[in-house]
């Protein structure tokens, strides 16, 4: 079957938008909704409901910016968390990832992304400000810069240490043992684990 002709205009309307998502392409996108058409009628609308509820009630922390079904986070809720050290990530797969670990026990702090000119992404576009907000408030002993070891990464890193360096803080990075190029959402849970444990200072 050709994925530009269909015998429905409903039915290619459902495969353009599933299509409109990010790594799935016509085929697949014509087979999920293939798929959901086989599925009786409650099941769908269960389905398309999670969605709408999902754009229509989730909220973003008013202190860290993860995705959050209240104001502020259970994270940042957690009296047993240790506030005087925030970890800084790109995103909330970042914050699923380093919790996954078991072995951070500190808040964080969602950039929202990453330095990247090439995709028109620059400072005034990231969580920055309100980073070094909180960092000037005090209390924080340690920002650990959590970010993938891309060069997009990188520079994000050289750029938040150039902004918070005259802090009364430690800043630190992860250990090499995330190898360099590896994005952080996809690195396994033990050697990200051994990397919040013996992350170093900050080198220019």
């Amino acid at each position: 079957m050709s994925f530009n002709e269909f015998p429905s205009r409903l039915l290619e309307n459902a495969v353009n938008e599933f299509a409109s998502l990010p790594g799935i392409g016509r085929k697949t996108a014509f087979r999920l909704v293939m798929n959901l058409l086989r599925r009786d009628a409650e099941e769908v609308r269960r389905f398309g409901e999670s969605i709408l509820k999902l754009h229509e009630g989730i909220h973003y922390c008013k202190v860290c910016n993860n995705i959050s079904d209240t104001e502020i986070c259970n994270i940042c809720n957690d009296g047993k968390r240790d506030k005087s050290v925030l970890c800084v990530v790109e995103n909330i797969q970042d914050v699923m990832a380093v919790e996954n670990t078991r072995q951070y026990k500190g808040l964080y702090h969602v950039l929202g992304g990453i330095i990247s000119p090439i995709d028109g992404i620059g400072p005034s576009d990231l969580k920055i400000d309100s980073l070094e907000e909180k960092v000037k408030a005090g209390g924080i002993k340690e920002i650990i810069l959590a970010l993938s070891a891309t060069m997009e990464g990188d520079t994000t890193n050289y750029y938040l240490y150039r902004k918070l360096c005259n802090y009364d803080s430690l800043i630190t990075t992860l250990a090499r043992g995330v190898a360099v190029g590896d994005e952080l959402e996809y690195t396994d849970e033990i050697t990200l684990g051994r990397a919040i444990n013996n992350r170093n200072p900050y080198q220019q």
